[in-house]
């Protein structure tokens, strides 16, 4: 199996949301932060490596999956799409300030309280901790102009470089239809999910792990 989807779209801009759209549409498994979470013993040591500098085999990394999405992958979205050709490559997007309220009710709280983490959940902190706020944002993450600036110019590259017949540029309100056009699907008898508010971010999807 080798990758299909890359989703280059920073985390919390909908990407649980398109992981499970994806996999409706049966272009899963997706993968997604959560795997790293709910598959720590075959994962986390391969996304540790990768944050120490080591050089990642990705079809060991992305074994089973047949598209990508979120951290720690959307961190690699460059090297995924010269890795597979022939995979597209989807863009979520979402307005700026939104996105950093968000990122400020959600993964900056989950990173700043690492120490305090139990393990493995710790591992994950300190792993996204280097690839996100260190590998992507230089460690100012939290410096909300400067988040912000990375962000529009993460998008502005991922137009610039990836081919657009391959790209698709998605805000999430738009539900199945521009997906399914893109993926060329039928548009399923379902409600488009809706996932992972910074409310089930906190309360729900870390207490698993």
């Amino acid at each position: 199996m080798t990758l299909e989807i890359i989703g280059a779209g920073f985390g919390r801009t909908g990407t649980s949301s398109l992981k499970i759209a994806l996999e409706h549409l049966e272009l899963g498994p997706a993968h997604h932060m959560f795997e790293v979470r709910d598959n720590t013993e075959a994962q986390l040591p391969l996304w540790e490596a990768v944050a120490a500098g080591g050089q990642p085999d990705w079809d060991q990394i992305f074994a089973g999956y047949r598209a990508q999405v979120d951290w720690p992958g959307a961190r690699y979205w460059r090297e995924l799409a010269e890795a597979y050709p022939e995979a597209k490559v989807i863009l979520t997007v979402r307005d700026p300030d939104e996105w950093f309220d968000s990122v400020s009710a959600t993964i900056l709280p989950f990173l700043a309280g690492r120490a305090d983490h139990p393990a493995p959940v710790r591992r994950i902190a300190e792993m996204a901790d280097r690839v996100v706020n260190h590998g992507v944002f230089g460690g100012r993450m939290s410096d909300r102009a400067h988040a912000i600036r990375v962000f529009r110019d993460h998008i502005a590259a991922v137009k610039e470089e990836i081919d657009p017949a391959r790209l698709l540029v998605l805000d999430m309100r738009e539900g199945w239809s521009a997906l399914c056009t893109f993926l060329a699907k039928p548009v399923p008898a379902i409600t488009f999910p809706r996932l992972n508010s910074s409310r089930q971010f906190n309360d729900e999807e870390w207490k698993r792990a």
